[in-house]
């Protein structure tokens, strides 16, 4: 497979094209490249030194939900006693399976929460066969549906926990998202250079690709115990409970050993093994059908192999109910 923009042999940095991000992901219908996805990625080193890079890892994005391992540490370093499949749950983008919700409803009972203290925005099951199955049995949009309700209830019960106010959770200027802010800025090692608003109402901190590939390689070489590690653990054990069980995410923390691995929404990913290598990368125009083959190949050069990297990186593309294509990796 060829890129538009090739890489150097030495690092992968891209060696022309100044200023157009690299191909790294194709199109491919019927033999026809019908379609490009451009991005940017890097891999860290053991060491934590940058081993590989495609585009400009070191240029702003919104990791998006990758960003709910941090939340979920600040949220332990305020106190918070959660853990395993809970703790897991706060840190997830849920696919809204039963499981799911349960424990989401569970959590909040189990705070004393009501429901509509949530403030997400109701949404359907993330999983498409979840959404129809949630739609054919007559089912309306809720907030515990919504993938981000367990991080919600979390950040809720740790308000509780410490007297802060309830109502402006999600402000940016709250206690509980001022801790985040820092917990991010630690973990990346770098200035949060932007905060908006995620999809669920929550702050988003923006980060470069490579501060946030070293902030999931801080969680897995974090001490036993810390706050950072106690997440990283608790979504290597319930890695369903992190996604959900037709997700990469879940395969790949399932199947690759003491791999920690979460995606986010406009096509972000970050993964970390235990040895302390890393990755991150974003597709610039948030296509989600290309993380799976762009996921696979980065773990390829990684050198790590297994099953579930085979798995993610099939996306087949239909004509007339059949397959006759693909979406391809380009490096």
């Amino acid at each position: 497979m060829t890129s538009s923009t090739p890489a150097s042999p030495a690092n992968g940095t891209p060696s022309g094209g100044a200023g157009i991000p690299p191909v790294l992901a194709e199109v491919v219908r019927s033999g026809f490249v019908e379609g490009r996805h451009r991005g940017s990625l890097v891999i860290l080193a053991a060491d934590g030194t940058v081993d590989f890079a495609l585009g400009d890892p070191a240029a702003p994005v919104y990791p998006r939900s990758a960003n709910k391992p941090v939340q979920a540490a600040a949220m332990l370093r305020a106190g918070l006693e959660l853990s395993g499949e809970r703790l897991a749950l706060a840190s997830a983008s849920h696919s809204g399976e039963t499981f799911h919700l349960d424990l989401v409803r569970k959590m909040l009972a189990d705070f004393g929460i009501a429901e509509d203290a949530l403030q997400t925005p109701p949404d359907l099951p993330l999983d498409p066969v979840e959404a129809e199955a949630y739609l054919a049995s007559g089912r309306v949009r809720d907030r515990v549906t919504m993938n981000c309700s367990g991080k919600h209830a979390a950040m809720i019960a740790v308000c509780v926990a410490n007297g802060w106010s309830v109502e402006d959770y999600l402000d940016p200027a709250h206690p509980l998202q001022q801790l985040v802010l820092r917990t991010v800025e630690e973990a990346s090692g770098e200035s949060v250079l932007h905060v908006g608003t995620d999809g669920c109402g929550a702050p988003l901190m923006a980060l470069s690709l490579t501060g946030l590939a070293r902030a999931f390689r801080s969680f897995v070489l974090a001490a036993p115990g810390t706050p950072e590690r106690r997440v990283a653990d608790a979504m290597r054990a319930h890695p369903e409970y992190v996604a959900g069980t037709r997700r990469p995410d879940t395969w790949l923390m399932r199947e690759v050993p003491g791999a920690l691995s979460k995606m986010g929404a406009e096509a972000v990913q970050a993964l970390a093994l235990p040895d302390g290598r890393a990755l991150a990368f974003k597709i610039n125009d948030g296509a989600s059908r290309a993380l799976g083959p762009v996921l696979a190949r980065a773990l390829e050069i990684m050198g790590v192999e297994s099953p579930a990297v085979a798995r993610i990186a099939d996306e087949p593309l239909l004509g007339g109910g059949q397959r006759v294509g693909g979406i391809r990796a380009a490096f």
